[in-house]
Parts: C-alpha cells; sequence; structure tokens
C-alpha cells in the first residue's frame, strides 16, 4: 500500500499535466503533449484485431471535422486478449491501408498492469481521483478527453462511438 502511495505522489509530482507528456510516436520521433495547448485532446488506447477496431474510421472521421480545436492521439497497445500483436510497423500499415489514419499515433505501449506506461498511469490516476472511471483501463478503444488547459474532463466506455452524441456534446462544450 506505502508503494503505491508512494508511486502515485510521484506520478503527481513528475507529471503535472497533460503538457508535461512526451511519447514516442508510431512513425519515430515524439508526441509532445505541449504542442497540444489550448485544443481538446482525445485520447484513446487502440488495437487492430478488435471488436471495437472499426472505431478507427469514426476516430478519423471525429478528427477530420474538428481538428482545428481537437487533436486524437491513439495508443496501439496489447493489454487485452491480444488483440495488437503487430509491431509499429505493422501497425502502421495497417491504420493507414484499413483506415486511413491521419491523426497522431503513438508507438505501441501498455496502459495497464506493471508495465503501465507513465501517461495512462497519470490518466487512469486522474480518472479515479475525480470520480470518471474505475482506476484501470477496462478494454481496447477506452477514450480519455482532455479539456483546452489540459485537464480531464471526460472517459468514455470502449464501446462509446467516437461520434456519439455523448463525445460530441463534451467536445463542443
Amino acid at each position: 500500500m506505502l508503494k503505491l502511495m508512494l508511486l502515485s505522489a510521484f506520478f503527481s509530482i513528475a507529471f503535472g499535466n497533460v503538457y508535461d507528456f512526451k511519447v514516442d510516436a508510431l512513425e519515430g520521433g515524439k508526441i509532445d503533449f505541449s504542442k497540444y495547448k489550448g485544443k481538446k485532446i482525445l485520447i484513446v488506447n487502440t488495437a487492430s484485431q478488435c471488436g471495437n477496431t472499426p472505431q478507427y474510421a469514426e476516430l478519423e472521421k471525429l478528427y477530420k471535422k474538428y481538428q482545428k480545436k481537437l487533436v486524437i492521439i491513439g495508443f496501439p497497445a496489447n493489454n487485452f486478449g491480444g488483440q495488437e500483436p503487430g509491431s509499429n510497423a505493422e501497425i502502421k500499415a495497417f491504420c493507414s491501408k484499413e483506415y486511413a489514419v491521419t491523426f497522431p499515433m503513438a508507438a505501441k505501449i501498455s496502459v495497464k498492469g506493471s508495465d503501465i506506461h507513465p501517461l495512462y498511469k497519470w490518466l487512469t490516476e486522474e480518472a479515479k481521483a475525480k470520480q470518471l472511471a474505475p482506476e484501470e483501463v477496462t478494454w481496447n478503444f477506452q477514450k480519455y478527453l482532455l479539456n483546452e488547459k489540459g485537464e480531464l474532463i471526460a472517459v468514455f466506455k470502449p464501446r462509446t462511438s467516437p461520434t456519439s452524441d455523448e463525445v460530441l456534446e463534451a467536445i463542443e462544450k
């Protein structure tokens, strides 16, 4: 318990907000969250072989419609049922060929467990503190929405369509 409390304190000190994060990009290089100040950010853990995978098309549609005020960042992860077994190159090829994805995609990470990526540790701690979601990510395509100040304002369940009224209303607020 003490170890968990110390880890939680470390994340809140080390990463005060989302703009403190830089993550590896799927195509190489880094995604620097500080460059998205003033925009809403939708963070989604993705997988290529999931029943929710067609949400890539909806995410792309959403990204194109709102790209002046919203950025979507996909995070491929193989945490649920081995549904993202591919390499970064294979994931990039799949997303391009099958869904013509143009929104930023991060390199493959872990979104839960002992090897959870620091960004997802921060997101899940924020979601829990704000009583927006359970502590852990529940499945592929769970969505975290941050406002223009980088504050977590909503968490959407994996099966919630990215183009649902619920998501659109949160983006348009």
